[in-house]
């Protein structure tokens, strides 16, 4: 059993967490919400598992021989690690940080040489699979880093994993995932647009669905967010602005690389559109609605045309 620090107990960090707990691992525990906060709900839930809370990213650090962070994006990591009161500042030489945010690759670069100038291992390792995959333990996580250090790690992840591959060097876990990313968000457009079409064309888009979802059309995008879709039920796996976020760091990433990313550009734009009308907290199947507005026509069990959008 391991000591671990955790940092970063949101939608999908505290499940991540909680089965740490259960395989028995002493855990210390950070959230951003304590600076303004002795005590909130979700750390008092993991103290109440078995965890033990700490004040400051530094003092997980210095009690953990593992740090993992699960942050919304490459800032809040260069804070958590680097900045004052930081993950470094209360690091062993010989720790491992494991950084399963979703960030800009060359954020992991450069979280990846700090460390190394204090004689700490680094892993970017960032996941998929959304919250029903955090709470069963069968993430899938990408990981980028060095072959001694993945090993030394890949115990551990595979208590919050189903499926822990090591893509290459510091970074690599981070483009695999803008990949992941890309495929994800545009399965989930053309699905829109698909049964969009199906309702306006007066076929119920359930029985499309349950007629296309065992041919070549068919996906674990499919089968996770349609039946979302047709119950109206947008309750945040994943929310779709963590989602714009992941596709602006492809963008960037691909930008820097002079490499044409068209369809992701194009969904990114529906996303934005989306967070402007105030649907950024929704899980990210919430895409259709951009099309459904469009069309003037809501996907859901039993509709077909003349359905008027929300």
């Amino acid at each position: 059993m391991a000591n671990v620090g955790f940092i970063g107990l949101g939608i999908m960090g505290a499940p991540m967490c909680e089965n740490l707990l259960k395989a028995g691992h002493s855990v210390v525990v950070y959230d951003h919400k304590l600076k303004k906060s002795r005590s909130i709900p979700v750390v008092d839930r993991m103290v109440r598992a078995g965890a033990s809370p700490a004040m400051m990213p530094r003092e997980v650090a210095a009690q953990s021989q593992f740090v993992i962070l699960m942050l919304p994006d490459g800032p809040q990591v260069e804070e958590v690690v680097l900045g004052s009161e930081g993950v470094l500042e209360g690091t062993k030489a010989g720790s491992l940080v494991i950084d399963m945010s979703s960030v800009n690759p060359l954020v992991s670069q450069k979280i990846g040489a700090a460390c190394d100038v204090k004689g700490v291992k680094f892993l970017d390792a960032p996941v998929s699979g959304g919250e029903p995959k955090a709470i069963e333990g069968t993430l899938a996580i990408m990981v980028g880093g060095d072959e001694q250090a993945f090993t030394e790690a890949e115990p551990l992840l595979r208590v919050m994993g189903s499926t822990v591959t090591r893509t290459g060097p510091v970074g690599a876990g981070n483009v695999t995932k803008l990949a992941n990313q890309i495929i994800v968000a545009c399965n989930i457009a053309a699905m829109g647009e698909a049964l969009v079409l199906a309702a306006r064309a007066g076929v119920d888009p359930a029985n499309v669905f349950d007629a296309i979802k065992g041919g070549l059309a068919g996906s674990a995008v499919l089968n996770a967010k349609a039946p979302m879709v047709l119950s109206r039920n947008f309750k945040p796996g994943f929310r779709i602005r963590l989602h714009e976020k992941d596709l602006r760091n492809a963008l960037l990433t691909a930008e820097s690389m002079k490499v044409g990313l068209p369809l992701t550009s194009l969904v990114q734009q529906m996303l934005i559109s989306l967070i402007n009308h105030e649907k950024g907290d929704l899980d990210h199947s919430g895409i259709v609605m951009f099309l459904e507005e469009m069309a003037n026509t809501v996907i859901s069990k039993g509709n077909a045309i003349n359905a008027t959008a929300h």
